[in-house]
């Protein structure tokens, strides 16, 4: 039985979040009802990571099984047709091994929050981030994120019904960046781990916004995380400003996050067994934004766990 990865594009406005819910719209469900268009029966599909109702995602990793070989492209594009008009889009699909799974070979987790600030409300970018009318200082809102970096008990930040069995996890990257826009700014939430829990990133982003405005100190997220009391949580957002924005596989199979600004091209920096002439290396991209960053996935290098932007062989 044939399995594809498939990495998936969607705006979450529409739908319940990913997971399936009977009578409810949802990723997962749309999905799973074009693959049944495809092929009779009843499918499962299975992701990296399962989104909550309102998120998009510009890199989200799933994976079917089908009954018969389809060449990956005509797939991705009968999906993609049979999706319609729904805001989901296959965006690359790779024949892959039957023992790999979105899931459980994932190494990491990395989503994105969006605030604009600017006086004028929002009409383009409605939607896909939090507006505020008042400006925010990047560098005391760095310093509360510091504090969250490394394994903790995440108490503070995560939901009463979050199903996790432990509330200690480990936070990779919590960083935060101002990009500068002709009418005001926009403030950029990079956060990534292995695994998180639920409405983490939202309750992070809540709590810094309050120490970028001033009414918290940056301590005051240290002192928000050793009280594991979730009641010591800054605001928890619910805009639809929450961006999947990939992971990073194993098994040679990767999802990579550049910026323009630096050396983009994957192929540049691969290393002489990972040359795309040998072992069926495909590379594909997409743009995530008008801010030109980009994520490229490297699919099929048999020769070594290979990141494509650490210039160096991990084999």
């Amino acid at each position: 039985m044939p399995r594809y990865a498939l990495k998936v594009e969607y705006h979450g406005g529409p739908f319940v979040g990913w997971q399936r819910q009977s009578k409810l719209p949802s990723i997962q469900g749309s999905i799973e009802q074009a693959l049944s268009v495809l092929e009779a029966g009843d499918h499962t599909i299975v992701a990296a990571g399962r989104t909550d109702a309102g998120v998009h995602a510009v890199g989200q990793v799933a994976h079917c099984d089908l009954t018969t070989f389809w060449n990956p492209f005509r797939l991705s594009e009968a999906l993609n047709f049979h999706l319609k008009p729904r805001p989901i889009s296959i965006v690359s699909c790779v024949l892959v091994d039957d023992n790999w799974h979105a899931r459980f070979s994932a190494l990491e987790r990395q989503y994105e929050f969006r605030i604009v600030c600017r006086r004028a409300p929002l009409t383009h970018e409605s939607g896909l981030a939090w507006h505020i009318k008042h400006s925010l200082d990047v560098t005391a809102m760095q310093k509360g994120a510091d504090y969250l970096l490394g394994k903790h008990d995440f108490t503070t930040f995560r939901s009463s019904i979050c199903q996790a069995s432990s509330p200690v996890k480990t936070l990779d990257e919590l960083t935060v960046k101002e990009i500068a826009l002709h009418n005001g700014s926009e403030i950029r939430f990079i956060v990534r781990a292995r695994s998180f829990l639920h409405n983490q990133v939202r309750s992070f982003v809540g709590t810094l916004e309050r120490v970028g405005a001033g009414a918290w100190p940056p301590e005051g997220v240290l002192e928000a995380l050793s009280a594991k009391d979730r009641a010591a949580c800054g605001p928890v957002r619910r805009d639809r400003a929450v961006f999947a924005a990939g992971g990073r596989l194993v098994d040679g199979r990767w999802i990579a996050h550049a910026c323009c600004a630096s050396a983009c091209d994957p192929l540049s920096a691969l290393c002489d067994a990972c040359s795309p002439a040998r072992d069926g290396v495909e590379l594909m991209s997409i743009h995530k934004c008008t801010h030109a960053v980009h994520l490229h996935i490297l699919v099929g290098c048999g020769d070594c766990n290979h990141d494509p932007y650490s210039r160096a062989n991990t084999k």
